[in-house]
């Protein structure tokens, strides 16, 4: 639910939504996603609307390391296109991209539904500002690291060694007996709970708290496989998980694949998560999400085959 409005329900059907990605940017890792320009920028939202996708994330400052954008710049890139799309296509809900609180409260003057703080709170007053407003936020893990910084060398306490204690249990996180790993995720699953029922007390919905993993940001790639493993734990947190999937460095190291040629292996992903329970993607590619994510609630007969006509007609 988003300032009222029910997303990803159609009648009784289940559909899995689409987030798209665009970056007021001209740095983003995905050269693609990079639409600084006004005019391109809103035609990208309209065709991201009409291919399926019930929510657009804007960004204005790239995740990783980058030339320097303050609040000033970043307010600058963003609000006035959250405004835009809201007057072009008012049925596409707006999501903002930002750890910053004023930037915030710009983006949720002109229109923005939905505040997606990618860094794990790293600016308290964020959330303070989503609930004031009343609108969605999305809650992230970032294992402490800062915004546009990059891990590196990361660890998480192995659960396996029984010298380790004062963590959660492989069997409380929902993972296999015995795997150091899920020393990431009794992190992750702490961490998401405390900050979704922080926001449910700032005054943000609890049916608009979304809840995100965060893959890559304070993680290696070992890291962020084990949560895709891990979707259905993450899932029963109760509250919408988002996964930020697509084209993502995991995706790209698993397979030794670079940006551009990563959408098999996070189709792949996506179909995982999605059997697992996730229920928002947010996506570079919006067509083909689309397709995986109708096709996966088919099978789990949570939403109706669009056509059904072989041996009956």
């Amino acid at each position: 639910m988003l300032r009222g409005r029910e997303v990803g329900r159609d009648g009784r059907a289940v559909r899995p939504v689409v987030m798209a990605v665009l970056n007021r940017t001209t740095d983003s890792f995905y050269a693609p996603a990079r639409v600084p320009d006004d005019a391109a920028a809103l035609a990208a939202a309209e065709g991201a609307f009409e291919a399926g996708a019930e929510i657009l994330d804007v960004g204005g400052v790239r995740a990783g390391n980058g030339s320097p954008v303050d609040e000033a710049e970043e307010i600058r890139r963003v609000v006035p296109f959250v405004a835009a799309v809201r007057r072009a296509v008012p049925d596409l809900l707006v999501s903002v991209d930002t750890w910053r609180a004023g930037v915030a409260r710009a983006a949720i003057d002109a229109g923005a539904d939905l505040i997606n703080d990618t860094w794990a709170g790293h600016d308290p007053g964020l959330v303070e500002v989503a609930g004031a407003a009343g609108v969605g936020v999305v809650c992230s893990h970032t294992g402490g690291a800062i915004p546009r910084t990059d891990p590196y060398r990361v660890e998480y306490p192995d659960l396996s060694d029984p010298r380790v204690t004062g963590v959660a249990s492989a069997s409380d996180t929902g993972g296999g007996a015995g795997d150091g790993r899920d020393g990431l995720l009794a992190d992750v699953v702490a961490t998401l709970r405390a900050a979704a029922e922080r926001a449910v007390e700032c005054g943000v919905p609890r049916e608009s708290v979304l809840v995100d993993p965060t893959h890559d940001f304070g993680k290696n790639t070992w890291h962020s496989l084990h949560l895709v493993r891990s979707t259905g734990t993450l899932a029963g947190l109760g509250f919408p998980l988002l996964m930020a999937l697509s084209r993502k460095d995991f995706v790209g190291e698993t397979l030794d694949l670079p940006p551009e040629e990563r959408l098999e292996g996070t189709l792949g992903a996506t179909a995982v998560a999605a059997w697992l329970g996730a229920r928002v993607f947010r996506t570079h590619d919006v067509v083909a999400t689309r397709r995986v994510l109708d096709l996966v609630a088919a099978v789990r007969d949570e939403s109706p085959p669009a056509v059904a006509l072989r041996g009956l007609a």
